[in-house]
């Protein structure tokens, strides 16, 4: 059996060294520099090679918070909704809910919000706002239904106008600085 496996890998590798017909690509050492580090950069160029760690930018860096506190929009939603406890926010998610909110006038009817972030950009459709109503009776048999309307519409509006603001505020903040030609 051994003798068997041991001509099959044999005539194998004849067949594939065969397959080369002694030429090696990338063998003309000509054509290539003698230094390790620009034979990468040249590979690089004409696109024969990658970089492992350019490919892992990011990662184990904290990752890459594209809704982090700068964003104006995800700014604008906490400042909306702070006086409601928050259940879980996810800044790389782009997604806040809220946990459940009732006034002490009806304690037996509560609502939940949901704020999910499609876009960074300031816009009527970069918000998808879910609001929820919860009605318990006193037996604590509740029903929750989807409210859909002005309240939804009114959330969204506050939202945008205080983006708005603070991005306008950012803008005239901000300060062209033009660093010297150094020759």
């Amino acid at each position: 059996m051994s003798k068997t496996v041991n001509f099959i890998v044999i005539i194998t590798s004849l067949l594939f060294l065969n397959a080369c017909n002694g030429k090696l690509p990338g063998g003309d050492a000509r054509k290539f520099p003698a230094d390790p580090e620009k034979r990468v950069e040249q590979n690089l160029k004409e696109g024969r090679g990658f970089r492992l760690m350019d490919s892992m930018e990011g990662i184990g860096k904290g990752g890459n918070y594209e809704f982090a506190s700068s964003n104006e929009l995800w700014r604008a939603s906490l400042d909306t909704i702070d006086f409601m406890p928050l259940a879980s926010v996810n800044y790389s998610g782009g997604i806040i809910i809220t946990d459940w909110y009732s006034n002490e006038e009806n304690s037996n009817e509560s609502i939940k919000i949901s704020i999910r972030f499609l876009t960074n950009e300031i816009r009527s459709d970069a918000l998808d706002i879910k609001i929820f109503n919860r009605k318990c009776t006193i037996d604590m048999k509740c029903k929750i239904v989807e409210l859909e309307g002005s309240i939804e519409t009114e959330l969204r509006k506050k939202i945008l106008q205080i983006a708005a603001t603070y991005k306008k505020n950012n803008s005239s903040e901000k300060k062209d600085y033009k660093y010297p030609n150094i020759k």
